[in-house]
């Protein structure tokens, strides 16, 4: 009866070794000389419709939709809420980071469990880094919304999703996601210019921005968050919404509604030039700024060169203002262009996936820090914090 107990108890202490050591593997198979890994596990997304996948189609009242043809006539799924032709920037750059699928948005009551292992979008189209900036088009989510449904909601269940143990740390494993902002540009069409109460100037406006932007991704960086990517606002004053907010006639729509781009020039300015300062009080941190607004530009500026044809014109037909529409989206069912690869812009204030394709590239590989600032992404997920 001894020796049976003590073969007994001779097998528990071989198989608790056995455990300890697989559990040691396990917890550093993903560290390379006992640091952590630099691979990408996913995205949580934050912004406007942009970098919106679809969030508003699960939103009551919302006007800022996406979800009927011919938004998404080049998308695999079809339209899905992506304010493009086909893919936006948050797709493509995830086929960079090889994410294995299409990033679920955080409306969708299906986006649980283990749907949300490789990041969650919270981006909501029409929305603003200001709570008040999408009133004009019904529900939406705003930033700090959606940083508040990140926090009560996806962290909590992302934590038993990862099922951390052993020596692994919550810290190390959210290293693993790159958190991007995109917002912005929605502050300056429907709260500056169109609905500007108290006749805030343009300076002091856009510091109270860039300060409320600095305080939401250090916000984000007390969750947990380490690795950023935050895009510029782009040219808004090149979109065709701004040429029919100004009733601009066709002979001057190329020159661009200057007002308007020296605005968002001022905010991505004052944001490019504070990377370093945010950096610096949110320890262990990484940033990349990608300046979207000069991709763009560039574009705009010489099409043809760029591979484009049309840099001033929608793809989709679109009702403008004057004819009782509101300028920026397209017509439900409405006619769209076959040479969709040759525009910037798909309606009136979305770029195509052409131009999605040349943001995400540029932001994952550009070397010229007047494109993404101070390094691309790539560089900044391949290198230790």
């Amino acid at each position: 009866m001894a020796g049976g107990s003590s073969l007994r108890l001779s097998i528990l202490g071989v198989s608790l070794l056995s455990f300890s050591f697989q559990c040691f593997c396990h917890c550093n198979v993903n560290r390379k000389g006992g640091t952590r890994s630099v691979g990408i596990k996913g995205m949580f997304v934050f912004g406007s419709s942009l970098v919106d996948n679809g969030n508003n189609n699960f939103l009551q009242n919302s006007l800022a939709r996406a979800d009927y043809l011919p938004y998404g006539v080049d998308f695999p799924l079809g339209p899905s809420g992506r304010f493009t032709n086909g893919k936006n920037v948050i797709d493509l750059l995830g086929e960079q980071l090889k994410i294995p699928s299409f990033i679920p948005v955080f409306a969708d009551p299906q986006t649980k469990g283990s749907k949300i292992v490789h990041g969650i979008n919270f981006a909501s189209g029409a929305s603003g880094i200001l709570d008040d900036t999408g009133s004009l088009a019904g529900r939406v989510m705003s930033l700090n919304e959606q940083i508040r449904n990140f926090e009560e909601v996806t962290l909590p269940e992302l934590k038993t999703q990862l099922g951390l143990g052993c020596s692994t740390s919550f810290e190390s494993s959210i290293d693993k996601y790159l958190f991007v902002v995109g917002t912005g540009g929605n502050d300056y069409s429907f709260n500056y210019f169109r609905a500007n109460p108290h006749n805030v100037s343009l300076q002091v406006f856009t510091a109270n921005l860039t300060s409320s932007l600095s305080t939401k991704l250090k916000k984000l960086h007390s969750l947990g968050a380490r690795k950023f990517v935050v895009m510029s606002i782009n040219p808004l004053g090149c979109s065709p919404m701004a040429m029919n907010m100004m009733m601009l006639p066709t002979v001057t729509r190329n020159r661009c509604v200057q007002g308007m781009n020296r605005a968002v020039h001022l905010f991505n300015s004052r944001f490019k030039s504070m990377v370093d300062a945010i950096r610096a009080e949110m320890p262990g941190s990484a940033l990349v700024f990608v300046n979207s607004y000069k991709i763009i530009r560039d574009i705009i500026k010489s099409p043809i060169s760029k591979g484009f044809k049309d840099s001033s014109g929608t793809c989709c037909e679109v009702a403008s203002i004057s004819e009782g529409g509101n300028g920026i989206l397209c017509q439900r069912g409405g006619q769209v262009c076959l040479n969709r690869s040759n525009h910037v812009f798909f309606d009136g204030l979305h770029p195509t996936e052409a131009v999605n394709v040349q943001i995400a590239t540029k932001a994952f590989v550009s070397t010229l820090k007047t494109e993404v600032y101070p390094t691309n992404i790539q560089q900044m997920t391949q290198s230790q914090i």
